[in-house]
Parts: structure tokens; C-alpha cells; sequence
């Protein structure tokens, strides 16, 4: 049993080079081995001695677990080697098997030991310090290569222990007895147990904050000094490669300044040496080649400065627009500040339409009220008179003094008719408008009770219309303030604005501002504003008019502004007054409606060029209205001549009333000439007007200067542009029946005293040119004196 080395090289973690060493297991064994077993190439004592000569280098290329074993294996080779006996020589081949034996050890124990103190890591300690102290002498020192003899004996000595297991096993069997040594070990690092029957650690002890914080700085500074020390072992080895490639062949090595020196010498030339032919074309073939490779690099250059030239361009334009930021900021600001108006605008908007909706519902159904109250009493009142008269004429059911019994309800209808119409015949002397005919008159006026509840809820409302944007500032309730927001914008940034189309949203945004204003507006009285009279009338004209001396455009969509306001805001509201509030047999309220019919339509055909949707809704609205009028509120009763012939007379009385109330309508239906289609107003003032209801209570009329007067009424009437051609010498169809009428009468009168009104009846024939039954007329009674009449058309 060969003797167990002493450890030398235990526990060297804590004062080694490398951090990693202490951590990662080492080669062992294993390493020791592959070093120490000859291939075919350890013939020769070169050979060998350059076996042994490269165990004293660091392994490398196997990462820092590599580099930690060869590092700690390379300084402990060194150490060995250089560490001389008492007589000053090397070790001798007993003292290497020792020095290997130790280096099993140091790596055994470093893979399976953790950072412990003992008295093997001095040794270890002074041994790397040793290494690096005695690096000039190793550059000077001559090198003993041992022969090929020597290491025969080594290995099969190495063998000789391995056979008897004088190794240290790698099977740990008595795990439990290490925590018994543990003790011990402090006091006798003999005693401890070896490093295979220690457990190993795998995973860390926990560390106190001031023991992590030491360990990070170690480990900093361990880092560096690693890489220096590897640095400088790679500079050994390399030097020690050197001297073997240069060895002299008297067996001595060659200095390192003297290799150096002949390493440097310059190769003498061999003339023996011979080269290819070189003649003009080689060469310019060759300079060629060298020609097209700079033209090649000068070409790249030129682009690579041709992009220069555009990076300090467009450096140059970043640097402008950066200097030009100022403005830039400003027109963000602008536009940022436009964006948040607009948003305030339609969120102010949006919560006070509902508002504005309410009141518009409350003032419309309050004039329907009205309008329906009106109508309601007018037929009522027609239809109990008639009753009575017709009663009155049945004389039936009459009491013993001979007067007609009524119920309280008509004779109370009656007193309230006979009332109003006393009060506005004195209305009438007093004005002194005595050519007044019963009739005519719209019978609109209200009780003093009904007069005042309707002014206290039409004061209600307007009272809270009031209300509407009192809590709004200026700049979003008044229609100026908003569009000379819009106009800046415009004048600002053209482009931005049209390009946004600002004049298609303008009528969008005012819509609910124009209704506010016309909440109180009633386009059905005759003293009412107009709206070319309103405030956002005339605004919403001059920003249309500033943007067509500023715009270039010729569609630009602000010309459309006014239009577009029109349509989509008046129009529906006249519509609504139209199909709902109007009375067609009203005169005034006619007349009012028609005026601001003819400002709208006249308006709309400026800056429309095709008709609209609203104005086509209203026409029809309007047809429709006069159509239900003639049909609901006509009525001229036929009477016995017997109850007409006295003038006085309730029937007769009625009789004309109704009459001239039926030809009221008929000149409300025709003052629409120009606004609605002639064949429209021939179909309803003539066909369905005139020839149903006036011609036949005309030839229920007798013959008189009443009926001439009444049908020059009718002619006076009647449009002048529906007779305006000369070439014309019958009139129009519809007017057939009413010559006819004039034809008879004329007829009748020529054989009465009433010879004078036959002239009266030739005139109307003529101006409606009737000029052929006027001649035939003249001629069948020779009325020779009124062919000049004839004749002056």
C-alpha cells in the first residue's frame, strides 16, 4: 500500500485567482490521467518533454468551468516544477508522482468541498504566489525533459496503485460520518474526511446582507484579476511554444530575445525562383482592372455624396420648418380652439332643442287652438242660420202669436252673429268705408274673455322664450357672433374651410338659434315682420356676401347658405301654418301669407336653379288647404224667388251673404297667380269655384244691375295675363258656362229698361275676350255703337 500524500491544496477558494474554482468542480482525476497517458506521439524524449512541457499550460475553449480547472491546475504544475530541493535542483520523478498526486486532491477537494478554512489553502496560497514570482527564471531556466525510460516507469507505477486502489475512490459511502469529522476538523486537518465522503452543498448557505455585499465586491475584483491572470498565462504558454519551435539542436533552448531577433531577419531572396512572363498587355489588362475598381469606388462615393448633399437638404428644410414653429403653434392653437367653440356650440345646442321644441309645440297648439276655434264657430253658425231660414220658409211648428219656436242654443247662435255684425258695421261708418258688401268680412273677432286668455298664453310662452339662452353667452346664441367665427376661420385658412364644407354645417348650426326668433313670428297677419327684416336674415347675407368676394370658387357651398336655410327651416314652418292654421276665406290672412310666400319662392329661384323638396311640400300644402276650403266652407242656398225678390228678406240676406263669401274665396284662390300653376288655379278657382257654386246662384239671381255687378266682380278677379294675347278670340273653357250666363243676361236686359247694363255685359265679353260672342251678340241686335268697343282691344 503506497503512502497517502499529504494535502497541500485544500480549500483554496477563498484566496484563489479565479472565482469560479471554488464553485465549479474540477477535472480530478479524469484530467491527471489524460495528461499522464503517452499516445503514439511519446515516442521520443522531444516528444515527451513537449507532453510534459504543455501540461503546464491552461486548458482552454471549455468556458469559465474550464478555465477555473486549468487555471488551478496550471499554477499548481508551476509551483511543482519550479520549486527546488534543499541541494538547488528539480524535482526529482518521486517528487512529481507526489506533485500529481497532491493536484488530484486540490481538484477532488474543490468540487466537493465548500469555502472552508484550512491549513492546505496557505500552501496553496504561497504556491500561486510562487507561480507568478518565478516566471523570469522559468524564461531562463534550461528545461530537463525526462526520457522516454522515465515515463514508462511513472505510468506503470500509476497502474501498480490503481490495481491495489491506492486512489481515492469517487464512491462516497459514509455520508453520516462527515458531520461527526466537522468538528474535528478545525483542530486536526488530518482527521477531517476526505473529500469524497463529505456532502456536497447544492444549494447556498443563506448570507447575511453585509456578507452578499462583501461577496459582490470580491467577486468584482476577482473578475479582474482573473482576466489578467489568464492574460498572462496565455502569454507563458505561447512563449514556452515559441522556445520549443526554435530549440537548437545542441539541446539547449534559445533565449526569447535572441528568437526574436532571428525571427525578425529578413527572407533572403531565392533566385532559383521563377516567375511568369510580364509583358504590355498583362500589365494594361491589369490597370484596367485597377481603372474600373476606382471608377467603381468613385461612383459610390458619389452617391454616398449625393446623399449628403440631400440629408443637409432636408436638414436644412427640418431647421426652416423648426424656425417656423411659432406660426405653426399659433395655427394649432387656432385650430384647436376652433374645434373646442364648435363642440361648446353643439353641446349648448343639443340641450336647449329640447327647450326649443316645447315652446315651438306650445305656440303652435295655441294658434291651431284659435284657428280651430274660429272655424268650428263658422260652421256652426252656418248651420244653425240655415236651419232656421229653412224653417222659417217651411213656416212649420210656429207658436199661436204667429213667431217661429227655436231652441235657446240657435237663438243664442243667432244673437251673437247679429251682434258681431252690428259692431263691425259701425266699425265701418266710423272708418267710412261704406262700399262694403255682407260677407266679405272674416267674422274673426273673439269675446273679451277668450281675447284675454289667449294673450295671457301667448305671454307665457314668449315669456319663456325668453328664458331659452339667458344662461348662454353671446358667442353661442348669437347667429353674428357665430358666423364671424366661421368667417375668420374662412379668411384664415381657406383651404382648411372649404375643404371641411363649413357652409353645408352652417345651416345646421343655426337651425335651432332661427327658430328661437321665429317662435312669436305668425307669417298669417298682415302686420307681421318680414324676413328679409329679421337679424339672422341679414347676417347670414353678409357672410355669404363676404365669402363670394373672397372666394375664388365658383361652387363654393356658402352661396347656398341662405337657400339651405330656407328650405330646411322656413319652408316646414310656413307648411305647418299652411296645412293647420290658415283659413283660405280669409282676405288678410291670405294676403299676409302670400307675400311671404313670393319673398321665399323669389329667393330660393336667386340660388336655386332646379326646384326644392320644400317648395314643392309647400305648393301642394297650399292646393290642398284651398281644395278642403271649397269643399267645407262654401255654401250658397237656392231659394224661392218669391223669398229673395224682397231684398230685406233673412233669406235673401243670407242668400248674398253667402254669395259674396263664396267669391271672396274665389279672389283669395286667384291672388296666388304666379306662385302656383294657372292650370292649378283654373281647376280650382274656375272649374270647381265658379262654375259650381257662383254662375249658379247667379242664374238664380234675377236679371239686374246686382248680377251685372256681381259678374263684373268675377272678371275683375281674374288674372290679366290669362288674356294677354292679342290673337286671342275665345276665351278659356273653363270661363264657357260664365258667357253664357253674361250672354242670357244681356238677352234679357236688351228687352228692359236695363238697357244700359247690356254695354256693361259687352265689356266684360270683350275683357275676357269673348270677342266672338261679343260680335254675334252686336249684330244680332244691331248695337252698332258698341262695335268701337270692340274695336279698341
Amino acid at each position: 500500500m503506497a503512502h497517502k500524500p499529504k494535502r497541500t491544496f485544500r480549500q483554496r477558494r477563498a484566496d484563489s485567482s479565479d472565482s469560479d474554482g471554488a464553485e465549479e468542480p474540477s477535472a480530478g482525476p479524469r484530467v491527471l490521467e489524460e495528461q499522464a497517458a503517452p499516445g503514439p506521439e511519446d515516442e521520443g524524449p522531444t516528444s515527451a518533454g513537449g507532453r510534459a512541457e504543455a501540461a503546464g499550460r491552461p486548458l482552454r475553449g471549455r468556458g469559465s468551468r474550464g478555465r477555473g480547472r486549468g487555471r488551478v491546475w496550471a499554477s499548481s504544475r508551476r509551483a511543482a516544477q519550479a520549486a527546488p530541493h534543499a541541494d538547488g535542483g528539480l524535482s526529482a520523478p518521486g517528487d512529481l508522482e507526489q506533485q500529481e498526486s497532491r493536484t488530484v486532491d486540490l481538484s477532488t477537494t474543490d468540487e466537493e468541498d465548500g469555502p472552508q478554512p484550512t491549513s492546505g489553502s496557505k500552501d496553496d496560497q504561497s504556491s500561486s504566489s510562487n507561480s507568478s514570482s518565478t516566471l523570469e527564471e522559468e524564461f531562463s531556466s534550461i528545461v530537463n525533459i525526462p526520457d522516454a525510460t522515465f515515463i514508462q516507469a511513472a505510468r506503470r507505477k500509476r497502474e501498480l496503485a490503481r490495481a491495489r486502489k491506492d486512489y481515492i475512490s469517487l464512491d462516497v459511502k459514509h455520508p453520516s460520518t462527515i458531520s461527526d469529522m466537522k468538528g474535528n476538523s478545525e483542530e486536526d486537518p488530518e482527521s477531517e474526511p476526505d473529500d469524497h465522503e463529505k456532502r456536497i452543498p447544492f444549494t447556498p448557505k443563506p448570507q447575511t446582507l453585509k456578507q452578499r455585499m462583501a461577496e459582490e465586491t470580491t467577486t468584482r475584483s476577482e473578475g479582474t484579476s482573473e482576466e489578467s491572470q489568464e492574460d498572462e498565462n496565455q502569454d507563458i504558454w505561447e512563449q514556452q511554444q515559441m522556445r520549443k519551435a526554435v530549440k537548437m539542436t545542441e539541446g539547449r533552448d534559445i533565449d526569447l530575445s535572441s528568437y526574436s531577433s532571428d525571427f525578425q531577419t529578413v527572407k533572403k531572396f531565392d533566385t532559383s525562383i521563377s516567375f511568369p512572363p510580364v509583358n504590355l498587355e498583362v500589365i494594361k489588362k491589369q490597370l484596367n482592372t485597377r481603372l474600373t475598381l476606382l471608377q467603381d469606388t468613385h461612383r459610390s462615393h458619389l452617391r454616398e455624396y449625393e446623399k449628403y448633399i440631400e440629408d443637409v437638404k432636408s436638414s436644412k428644410s427640418a431647421i426652416q420648418n423648426l424656425e417656423n414653429s411659432s406660426e405653426q403653434a399659433l395655427n394649432i392653437k387656432f385650430y384647436k380652439g376652433m374645434k373646442i367653440y364648435v363642440e361648446n356650440l353643439i353641446d349648448c345646442l343639443n340641450e336647449k332643442i329640447i327647450n326649443i321644441q316645447e315652446i315651438e309645440s306650445s305656440m303652435h297648439a295655441l294658434l291651431l287652438k284659435q284657428a280651430m276655434t274660429f272655424m268650428k264657430r263658422r260652421q256652426d253658425e252656418l248651420k244653425h242660420e240655415s236651419t232656421y231660414l229653412q224653417q222659417l220658409s217651411r213656416k212649420a211648428e210656429t207658436s199661436t202669436n204667429g213667431s217661429l219656436a227655436i231652441d235657446e242654443k240657435t237663438q243664442r247662435i243667432l244673437e251673437e252673429i247679429e251682434s258681431r255684425r252690428t259692431q263691425r258695421r259701425q266699425a265701418r261708418a266710423l272708418s267710412g268705408n261704406c262700399d262694403h258688401q255682407e260677407g266679405i268680412s272674416s267674422d274673426d273677432e273673439l269675446s273679451s274673455a277668450d281675447m284675454t286668455d289667449f294673450q295671457k298664453s301667448q305671454g307665457d310662452i314668449l315669456q319663456d322664450h325668453k328664458k331659452i339662452f339667458e344662461d348662454v353667452h353671446d358667442d353661442f346664441c348669437n347667429i353674428q357672433n357665430i358666423l364671424l367665427k366661421f368667417q375668420q376661420w374662412r379668411e384664415k385658412f381657406p383651404d382648411s374651410y372649404y375643404e371641411a364644407f363649413i357652409g353645408l354645417c352652417i345651416p345646421k348650426l343655426l337651425n335651432p338659434l332661427i327658430r328661437v326668433q321665429l317662435i312669436d313670428w305668425n307669417p298669417l297677419k298682415f302686420d307681421s315682420i318680414g324676413l328679409k327684416q329679421m337679424s339672422w336674415f341679414t347676417s347670414i347675407e353678409e357672410f355669404m356676401d363676404k365669402s363670394m368676394e373672397d372666394s375664388k370658387k365658383e361652387d363654393s357651398s356658402d352661396k347656398k347658405i341662405l337657400s339651405t336655410v330656407i328650405n330646411k327651416t322656413i319652408i316646414p314652418r310656413l307648411t305647418d301654418f299652411v296645412e293647420f292654421i290658415w283659413d283660405p276665406l280669409s282676405t288678410s290672412q291670405t294676403t299676409s301669407l302670400i307675400t311671404h310666400c313670393r319673398m321665399i319662392l323669389d329667393e330660393l329661384s336667386i340660388w336655386e336653379d332646379e326646384v326644392s323638396k320644400g317648395k314643392q311640400d309647400l305648393l301642394k300644402s297650399i292646393v290642398s288647404r284651398m281644395k278642403k276650403a271649397i269643399e267645407d266652407d262654401v255654401f250658397i242656398p237656392l231659394y224661392p224667388k218669391s223669398a229673395v225678390e224682397n231684398k230685406t228678406s233673412p233669406h235673401s240676406k243670407f242668400q248674398e251673404r253667402q254669395f259674396w263669401s263664396g267669391l271672396k274665396l274665389f279672389h283669395n284662390v286667384l291672388l296666388w297667380n304666379g306662385l302656383l300653376p294657372d292650370d292649378t288655379l283654373q281647376e280650382l278657382g274656375l272649374g270647381k269655384l265658379l262654375n259650381r257654386y257662383l254662375v249658379i246662384a247667379l242664374y238664380n239671381a234675377a236679371p239686374g244691375p246686382d248680377v251685372v255687378k256681381k259678374c263684373s266682380q268675377i272678371t275683375a278677379y281674374l288674372p290679366e295675363k290669362w288674356f294677354e294675347s292679342s290673337a286671342m278670340r275665345t276665351s278659356i273653357p273653363q270661363l264657357e258656362n260664365f258667357i253664357q250666363f253674361l250672354l242670357q243676361s244681356a238677352h234679357k236686359l236688351s228687352t228692359s229698361e236695363f238697357r244700359d247694363e247690356v254695354k256693361e255685359i259687352i265689356l266684360i265679353l270683350v275683357k275676357i275676350r269673348a270677342l266672338n260672342q261679343a260680335d254675334s251678340f252686336i249684330e244680332q241686335y244691331h248695337l252698332d255703337h258698341l262695335k268701337s268697343v270692340i274695336s279698341e282691344v
